[in-house]
This record gives C-alpha cells, sequence and structure tokens, in this order.
C-alpha cells in the first residue's frame, strides 16, 4: 500500500520516550542547527524545551518562567527560525512541537526554487492568506504536536540556578576581558582601550611584575 504524504513526512513513532521528539541518536544532522548571535548551545536547548512546553511564539510566557533571562521576543524568534529551518512561523504558532523536527524535515528539501538565508527556506512566493495558514495550523498540530501529559512533564532549568549561571557567565566575561587587556599592555597597545575598572588591577599586576624583575637583578649582582 503506498503511503500518504501525511504517513510519509509524519515523524515515527520512538520505541520508548515521547513521539515526535528528536533526540540525539535519531537524525545526525540534529546537531547542525545554527546559533544566532549572541546564543550559546545550552541557551538554544533551553528555548526548545519552552517552545515544547510553552507553544511555538508564547513569548510571554517564556519570559514570565525565566528560564532564559535577558533574551528579547526578537531574540527568540530569530533562534526559532533556525530550529524550525525556516523563517516564516506563522503556519506553527501557539503548537507544542519539538522545533528540531520540523528543522529536521525542511534540512532535507532540495530543488532549484529553494532559498536559503542563514540555513532557514526564505519564502520566495506570495504571501498566504488567512485560510492557507489555518489549513497549515490544523495539519501541523495533526501531524507534530506532542501530547498534553508530554509538554506538561517539561522541566525547565529554575529561576535561581539560572540565574547563577548567567552571573558565572558575566564574571568569566569579566576576566576574559581582562586577560585581553593585559596581552594588550605586554604588546604596548593603546591603554586607553583598557576598561576602567580593570585597569587599576592591571597596573597592580604589572607593577608586580617590575618589582620581581629588579630584585631578581639585584640579587644576581650581589
Amino acid at each position: 500500500m503506498i503511503p500518504t504524504l501525511e504517513e510519509e513526512i509524519k515523524p515515527q513513532s520512538m520505541p520508548s520516550g515521547p513521539r515526535n521528539v528528536l533526540r540525539s541518536n535519531d537524525s545526525a544532522s540534529l546537531w547542525n542547527c545554527t546559533l544566532s548571535p549572541g546564543w550559546s548551545r545550552e541557551e538554544s536547548d533551553i528555548l526548545r524545551k519552552a517552545l515544547m512546553k510553552f507553544g511555538i511564539g508564547n513569548w510571554a510566557k517564556i519570559i514570565d518562567s525565566q528560564c532564559l533571562p535577558g533574551k528579547t521576543n526578537a531574540q527568540m524568534n530569530l533562534q526559532l527560525q533556525r530550529m524550525l529551518g525556516q523563517q516564516s512561523t506563522a503556519e506553527f504558532a501557539g503548537l507544542h512541537i519539538d522545533p528540531l523536527v520540523i528543522g529536521e524535515k525542511n534540512s532535507k528539501i532540495q530543488g532549484p526554487d529553494i532559498k536559503r538565508k542563514n540555513n532557514c527556506i526564505v519564502n520566495t512566493g506570495g504571501k498566504l492568506s488567512k485560510e492557507e495558514i489555518k489549513r497549515r495550523l490544523l495539519q501541523n498540530k495533526q501531524l507534530y504536536e506532542i501530547t498534553e501529559e508530554e509538554w506538561n512533564k517539561i522541566e525547565l532549568p529554575r529561576p535561581e540556578d539560572v540565574f547563577e549561571v548567567w552571573i558565572m557567565k558575566q564574571e568569566l566575561e569579566n576576566v576574559q576581558a581582562q586577560i585581553a587587556n593585559i596581552r594588550r599592555i605586554q604588546r604596548g597597545e593603546n591603554l586607553e582601550t583598557v576598561e576602567p575598572s580593570s585597569f587599576k588591577e592591571i597596573l597592580k599586576m604589572e607593577n608586580g611584575k617590575q618589582r620581581s624583575t629588579r630584585n631578581s637583578k639585584r640579587t644576581k649582582r650581589k
């Protein structure tokens, strides 16, 4: 019996775990989702879970959950497009789906009329009508939406844990900036580029090096 189009594109039920959710052993291209500027892989994974739990484009609930502090609607939407592998998101609005399932499907679409930007399929045709968007929404809901039981079980990082990670990330960035400034000083570059907050610390380190060098020379002379 020849399968219908829906049967061909519908993800197969997994032997264990939720249906319509990609895992690391399901597809090699699962990990080829590109990151928008300013996104880490961990943040992208959190967004993926949040979209499955709250629904595609439900930015208010994602922000209220505090699972991605500092991320704006626009930033999350750009990363969503990269996970879906397409720029248009209207046909998935509000659906509890794994965006990487759609991205996996879109990654295999080829043809002379397929245009991509940042690995996302760009809509080169006319604007979709409301009726067409509604039709696609109903079809995608039937094909790809996980069950309510599944999305209710999804756990997101606690706000306090996310905040601690964010603080550690900021501290790491500050340390990296100070190291970069020290190296610029060692290369004789313009000191005006050094951040005021770290300038004193850098001078202390440099003065300590100079004192150590002078003491070493005196010892050798004796």
